[in-house]
């Protein structure tokens, strides 16, 4: 059997001019699972990430472990994250346009919780189909083709890699939760509920070969539970 690694990114920059860049918070939290899987003797045969730059510098941290020595992941589209901003501007100006009180929240949304009940909302929506980006809104991604490119990102890594290969994967929150669906076969709504229970720098194991997929481990934070390190334990 061969196995998918799957290492969420750390901490980003939520609130700064770029969200897309790890902040000293995840750099760390990212170093220090490289750390402990060195002190276990962990070693990987593979490593890619998506295009984004956080999950770029996520799998920098940990390019020691990887056989032959790269430079650098090698980078596949399809385990970027959802971009949720056109989802919450579409929901937005439905609101607005609904006249539901939303007219006064500016965009982007620099309150946390307040981001997170909006974002909450529109991507509901967002699964059930309720959303028309229509051609005021850029950048926009349906349900059905994030999905699509997740699975076929996956089909992609184990075709190349069989025979006891062991492979990282430095990717985001939403992909890791598509993951799982199509491991686990649960409903398009437990995705997203899935999404907000993966925490920075955690990891994901999922073992394949001879046509089966099966999960042997979630959201594994083990190189930030000893008591000095829990305060670094974050989920955006």
């Amino acid at each position: 059997m061969s196995e998918l690694i799957l290492v969420r990114h750390g901490q980003a920059s939520f609130g700064a001019e770029s969200y897309d860049k790890l902040s000293p918070k995840g750099v760390e939290q990212a170093r220090i699972l490289a750390q402990h899987w060195e002190a276990l003797g962990e070693r990987f045969d593979h490593i890619y990430s998506g295009n984004l730059l956080r999950q770029r510098e996520t799998a920098q941290e940990l390019l020691s472990l990887v056989n032959g020595k790269p430079e650098a992941s090698e980078q596949l589209a399809g385990f970027n994250e959802y971009n949720g901003d056109p989802l919450i501007q579409t929901h937005l100006r439905d609101e607005r346009e609904a006249g539901n009180g939303s007219e006064q929240l500016t965009w982007p949304i620099r309150d946390e919780r307040q981001f997170q009940k909006v974002f909450e909302v529109a991507t509901a929506r967002w699964i059930r189909g309720d959303l028309d980006p229509r051609d005021d809104i850029e950048g926009f991604e349906h349900w059905a083709d994030f999905k699509f490119r997740v699975y076929s990102a996956m089909d992609e890594v184990m075709a190349r890699h069989a025979n006891g290969s062991r492979v990282i994967i430095s990717t985001s929150g939403g992909v890791i939760a598509m993951a799982l669906q199509r491991v686990l076969n649960f409903p398009d709504e437990h995705v997203i509920a899935t999404n907000w229970m993966v925490r920075n720098s955690s990891v994901t194991r999922i073992i394949y070969g001879n046509g089966k997929l099966s999960l042997t481990q979630f959201n594994n934070l083990a190189h930030l539970e000893s008591p000095e390190n829990k305060h670094k334990i974050t989920y955006r």
